[in-house]
């Protein structure tokens, strides 16, 4: 990408800023089991961007969350595999599937963010003066 087209795109979210935004979430976000946190993640080896994982309690996967490409203002979720399978009790699951939940939410919440942030900065378009809606 040339320098013109970096200057002109969307800013990219650094580490620093998607860790506050996970606190946000943490601070108002009831029971989560797992555990959040932003992993280093170089970008052109000139940015750390970070990269959103959420650590299961319930089971040995990992969520992580990341916007889905460059200059594109939608996040997308990916589990990682399990080294074995998995066996559950009813509870267990129903536990697993409210991570799950908190993991979509939390992914629904850094989009939402990012795309209030990239209107903010004036790299996204938005109606002039409008404030940004949830």
């Amino acid at each position: 990408m040339t320098d013109a087209g970096i200057e002109d795109s969307p800013p990219r979210r650094s580490r620093k800023q998607l860790q506050v935004w996970v606190d946000e979430f943490e601070e108002n976000e009831h029971c989560i089991a797992g555990s959040i946190s932003v992993a280093p993640q170089e970008d052109d080896g000139e940015e750390d961007t970070g990269l959103v994982i959420l650590r299961l309690r319930y089971a040995s996967s990992s969520v992580y969350m990341k916007p889905r490409g460059y200059d594109d203002p939608l996040w997308e979720m990916t589990i990682t595999p399990q080294p074995r399978e998995l066996g559950l009790s009813v509870q267990g699951i129903a536990s697993l599937a409210a991570e799950l939940v908190v993991a979509s939410n939390l992914c629904t919440f850094l989009q939402w963010k990012s795309l209030e942030w990239d209107r903010e900065s004036g790299q996204r378009g938005s109606s002039a003066g409008a404030a940004p809606s949830p």
